[in-house]
């Protein structure tokens, strides 16, 4: 699954760190999920959107 969190994510000046802090998980989650490495669960997809002040279609792409 395609993903635009770093656009997003830089947009509003937050670290990787400081996103995975508003969705509870480790910055290395929120790494792999930008890289593709990993897909994130349907709960954390929405705490991403949410921090992110996007729809959850706008932040990732379901092919």
């Amino acid at each position: 699954m395609q993903n635009h969190i770093k656009k997003w994510r830089t947009q509003l000046n937050l670290t990787q760190g400081k996103l995975a802090e508003l969705c509870g998980v480790a910055r290395q989650t929120i790494n792999c999920i930008e890289n593709d490495k990993y897909d994130p669960t349907l709960d954390l997809a929405f705490k991403i959107s949410r921090a992110l002040n996007k729809n959850v279609e706008e932040v990732f792409i379901y092919e």
